[in-house]
């Protein structure tokens, strides 16, 4: 069991509070401080709600998001996001109550999300590929009172509004606003942009999965009291101290990110590009910046080039990104490659899904290749229900070049390997279960899901520690590796075969954009790998030669794919995560083995 002594003891630890306390400024953060104790002390707001009225106050003019080419100060942002949550208010919604958002990429995005946190209330977030009918099972899960969501889904939400439990009030942002609902800019402009009647707290509430059936919600309300309960049952067995421990490490992960290194050399602040859709979990790694009085960059919709010019016209210097962007930045043409400066990058933040270790070296050398004087590169794994868990940054990789091959060192939580043949821990190097204990975790609960709550949970030696389904193993420095999903797994003739490790192989060729390897059933070996390839555009290949390279690169008998097709396009969401299920549906439709 790890403690808060411990974990204060951490170089990391100390280098986050630092980096954090860099973003502020002295200057900044010594005007924040004495309005925030006056509002906290003499007038009686809550401390949280003090300090970002009076952190946004003391920025006043400097950029707070860049969206479309257009620009919103900080100032600004205060008036609307304070006149937002007091316009909530006075529709007689109650705090602690949940305000879902339907919303693109866009400014509104980060007024709702600080509307709702400045108010006690949280945000669940919907996403906006979701059918009508998945919206509504999401909303009612999440039982929430209010729904703000944008124009152009209004003829979505129009068709299925009658089926909402719970929502009394449904605000639009956009010019239009249909008889029935509210006006998202007349609510602002009829409110006071005052300090609004509840308690701070943060408001992003996930949903996880989606790839394999309707989200489930996860009860971030629950979650967060979970620290403050004197038992220790709610917490799966964790003290407080120990929960307070894996929290720190959580934070003290960012250290790894370099975040006190990113500094524009005009604002003198964190600059951050928001390439992926804001409902993702993963995507909130580009939206810290923004609590530290960072400028964020969010993309309405994302293109290689697009990215590019935006790091280079917006001086971006971190970025939350899926491997799947940075796949088709490489793809692009030297000659648009060759267009964009790109000194300015520090942290490429990526997650979601694998990366494969030649984009993880490409994009190094691109970066290089255009102005940048360092790697920039960095990687965690994690999940919407952990958290962080591994951290991957240069110096890691620099100092032993296998490490590209990991996901990282498990710097944010505690992991470890279970051998579920042996009902052991698995030895070092040797694959197994992949298990965590971080503090959302300990906490999770999936609202109206008990079952698939308790699912989530094995115990080991009396203790509970989380299961993400993953397979992987650690090494002697304890750097992760993970190899296959256990639902993805492929048991062709008793053999176990992990689709990442087919689908790293197939990338590497030149002619292939994107690869899944799913498995299909077959009478005598009761499952067989087919790989289902999204060639490059004008590229044509056959699949004898596919198989003759994945020969060459040392696939060998069972490992070698038994079906290989063509398609145009894979289903991937815009997080990067394939959606495999779309694609083993034809092969299985009729087969009762398909476990």
């Amino acid at each position: 069991m790890i403690t808060t002594k411990e974990v204060l003891r951490l170089k990391q630890t100390r280098g986050a509070g630092i980096g954090f306390a860099k973003q502020i400024g002295v200057k900044n953060g010594l005007k924040t401080l004495a309005k925030t104790l006056y509002l906290n002390k003499v007038k009686g707001v809550n401390a949280g709600q003090a300090f970002f009225s009076s952190y946004w106050e003391v920025l006043g003019d400097r950029e707070a998001v860049v969206f479309e080419g257009k620009s919103i100060s900080f100032k600004t942002f205060r008036d609307r996001a304070l006149r937002l949550a007091n316009g909530i208010t006075s529709l007689g919604v109650p705090t602690n109550t949940r305000v879902a958002e339907l919303l693109p990429n866009c400014a509104e995005w980060f007024e709702v999300n600080l509307a709702t946190a400045m108010s006690g209330r949280s945000m669940p977030m919907l996403n906006w590929h979701l059918k009508p009918h998945e919206i509504v099972a999401c909303v009612n899960k999440a039982e929430a009172l209010t729904l703000i969501t944008d124009g152009s889904f209004l003829d979505a939400i129009d068709a299925v509004k009658d089926q909402f439990d719970t929502v009394k009030h449904i605000i639009v942002v956009g010019d239009n606003v249909p008889e029935g609902y509210i006006s998202y800019e007349e609510l602002i402009a009829k409110s006071e942009a005052t300090i609004p009647v509840g308690e701070f707290g943060m408001s992003a509430s996930f949903y996880s999965g989606g790839t394999t059936g309707t989200p489930k919600f996860m009860n971030s309300d629950e979650m967060a009291s979970v620290v403050a309960d004197p038992s220790d049952e709610r917490r799966r067995g964790a003290t407080q101290d120990e929960i307070r421990a894996l929290t720190l490490m959580q934070a003290g992960a960012f250290h790894w990110y370099e975040i006190g290194k990113c500094r524009d050399s005009v604002s003198k602040n964190i600059r951050s590009l928001i390439p992926g859709p804001l409902y993702h979990a993963g995507v909130q790694i580009g939206v810290l910046p923004f609590f530290l009085g960072g400028t964020v960059v969010p993309m309405q919709r994302f293109s290689a080039e697009g990215f590019l010019k935006l790091i280079q016209d917006q001086r971006i210097n971190w970025t939350f990104v899926a491997p799947t962007m940075l796949e088709r930045v490489l793809a692009l043409p030297d000659e648009i490659l060759a267009k964009y400066d790109l000194s300015t990058m520090n942290s490429i933040v990526c997650a979601a899904a694998p990366c494969p270790p030649d984009v993880k070296r490409n994009i190094n050398a691109l970066f290089r290749r255009q102005g940048n004087k360092k790697d920039v590169f960095m990687e965690y794994y994690g999940a919407s229900e952990t958290g962080l868990v591994s951290v991957l940054v240069p110096v890691d990789y620099q100092q032993d070049e296998n490490r590209y091959n990991s996901v990282g060192k498990t710097r944010a939580a505690q992991c470890q390997i279970y051998d579920t043949d042996k009902g052991t821990w698995a030895e070092t190097g040797q694959e197994g279960k992949v298990l965590i204990r971080s503090p959302m975790a300990l906490g999770l609960q999936y609202k109206g899901d008990k079952e698939k709550t308790q699912e989530a949970f094995m115990k080991v030696d009396g203790v509970t520690w989380y299961d993400d389904g993953l397979i992987g193993y650690l090494d002697k420095d304890d750097f992760l590796y993970l190899t296959s999903r256990a639902k993805e797994m492929i048991i062709c003739g008793g053999v176990n075969l992990y689709p990442n490790e087919i689908e790293t192989v197939l990338k590497r060729h030149p002619q292939i954009f994107d690869v899944a390897v799913i498995r299909a059933p077959d009478n005598d070996l009761g499952e067989i790998p087919a790989a289902i390839i999204q060639l490059n555009k004008g590229e044509h290949m056959d699949s004898e030669s596919v198989i003759q390279f994945c020969k060459d690169e040392g696939l060998y008998g069972f490992k070698l794919p038994k079906i290989i097709e063509f398609k145009e396009e894979l289903p991937r969401q815009l997080s990067g995560k394939l959606i495999k299920r779309e694609l083993e549906e034809k092969y299985w439709e009729g087969v009762e083995t398909h476990g």
